[in-house]
């Protein structure tokens, strides 16, 4: 069965600073037309930084959208032009102060494939060298580190409930657990 769906016209809604977003009318595979409601997204990174005492670093920050304070990983978006990797070296170094020796790729992720295009790059980093944070101006935040079991109960308890927090949390234990960090 072909599930393919084609693009008749598009209407741009929203130019802002993060976020586009378009309208668009489809000719779905059956031949009849429905609409598609799209925000557009730089895409991201979310990098799970591994001390030397089995620690990972979080963030703490409030997150307007859902009016409380989250605990998540690393994360930010890409800039243009920046490769995957350099946007997670970067948004490590802002928001911890730590550059790593070592940057492990875990995969991409669609956070939310029905009405966004953003891809999630995920990143392991390992030999931390600990520096100076650089926050965006509008970014407040604190750092804890959190023991890596600890992390792998809060993912499963549902106490940490940013997705890609809990899939790049996971990847890197399992990856810990087959000896390949």
């Amino acid at each position: 069965m072909e599930l393919t769906e084609k693009t008749v016209s598009r209407t741009d809604l929203l130019d802002g600073r993060v976020l586009k977003m378009h309208l668009d009318e489809v000719e779905l595979p059956d031949g009849s037309r429905a609409t598609r409601e799209c925000v557009d997204h730089p895409g991201g990174v979310c990098v799970a930084a591994l001390t030397k005492q089995d620690e990972l670093l979080f963030v703490r920050q409030f997150r307007y959208p859902y009016r409380e304070v989250v605990r998540e990983l690393p994360a930010g978006k890409r800039d243009l032009g920046e490769t995957p990797e350099e946007t997670g070296r970067r948004e490590l170094r802002e928001e911890t102060g730590v550059t790593a020796g070592r940057m492990i790729g875990l995969g991409r992720c669609y956070p939310s494939p029905g009405y966004t295009d953003e891809v999630i790059y995920l990143f392991g980093a390992t030999d931390l060298q600990q520096g100076e944070t650089d926050p965006d101006e509008d970014e407040f935040l604190e750092v804890e580190r959190v023991p890596f079991a600890k992390a792998v109960e809060w993912v499963m308890s549902g106490e940490l409930p940013d997705a890609k927090t809990q899939i790049a949390v996971l990847k890197l234990w399992q990856l810990r657990l087959e000896e390949q960090i």
